[in-house]
């Protein structure tokens, strides 16, 4: 079981560039075209919000568009630059989005469930779990305790210490988040993205994982006054293997390098085996 992570795709209308720098629309087609590489492909894929950059109409219809060229299920949530009712329209006829309110809901691929929370706060950049969203998730993951879950999310609910994204981070419910994270051992795995970069921590007892962005990455700076700003670093995204009931997770780079080459041991190779042949 394969599961494929994109996030921050932040789609512009057709020949807009996002910051007036970022071809963003060409950035999720090669993205597309890597994960359609993958062998063996993912059973589904997941969106962890900024599917378009500013949630208009036309930049819901191109992230459609773009997103229908998979052959799997493709499962979305909204991120900050996401509008939450154009999102919910754009992909209603998916059949798992809900009708009105929040963009929570549940999913299956296979043996895994899949429970999605909506953390926007219409007009902020940070997010926030209302409480709502928090009974929802205890709801969904009271009634099935043996399933490997996933939970995403947009905004992480933990400190990167790249300091102008920490003050827009998951800002309300992130304690009622670890608790019920923790009291409920099935959910393996919290995933976000928001900060554009691959990152990993502990949260509530479990894995919590930032995806990085398919497009461009946030400048990566721990300094006490790092500014707001984003390199174009090589895009990824993060693939979730299912092995023996725990995720093993993967970050993937969209684009092709040189390679592969086979592993060719010198003769003084420490751990080349009694029998002469080389030990990888």
């Amino acid at each position: 079981m394969l599961i494929a992570q994109i996030s921050d795709l932040h789609i512009r209308p057709q020949g807009a560039l996002a910051y007036g720098i970022v071809e963003t629309n060409v950035y999720l087609e090669r993205a597309v075209f890597a994960l359609l590489r993958l062998d063996p492909r993912p059973d589904c894929v997941l969106v962890t919000g900024d599917l378009t950059d500013c949630g208009l109409a036309e930049e819901y219809a191109l992230a459609r568009q773009l997103l229908g060229r998979l052959p799997m299920p493709v499962y979305v949530i909204p991120g900050n630059h996401d509008r939450r009712e154009p999102c919910r329209q754009a992909f209603l006829g998916d059949g798992y989005m809900p009708q009105d309110g929040a963009l929570n809901y549940v999913a299956q691929c296979g043996p895994v469930r899949l429970v999605a929370l909506d953390s926007v706060v219409a007009g902020a950049g940070h997010g926030a779990l209302a409480a709502e969203t928090l009974a929802f998730l205890e709801q969904a993951l009271a009634a099935d305790r043996s399933a490997p879950t996933l939970v995403m999310l947009h905004h992480p609910p933990f400190a990167t210490g790249i300091r102008h994204m920490d003050a827009v981070r998951l800002l309300e419910g992130g304690d009622e988040l670890a608790r019920i994270v923790a009291s409920h051992p099935q959910a393996q795995r919290l995933l976000c993205g928001h900060v554009h970069r691959s990152i990993q921590t502990l949260f509530g007892g479990a894995i919590c994982q930032a995806a990085p962005s398919v497009a461009h990455q946030v400048t990566f700076d721990l300094g006490e006054a790092s500014p707001s700003c984003f390199m174009l670093e090589p895009p990824g995204f993060l693939v979730h293997s299912l092995i023996d009931g725990t995720f093993v997770s993967h970050t993937v780079c969209v684009d092709r390098y040189a390679g592969p080459y086979p592993f060719v041991l010198p003769e003084d190779y420490p751990g080349r085996s009694q029998s002469g042949n080389p030990a990888a």
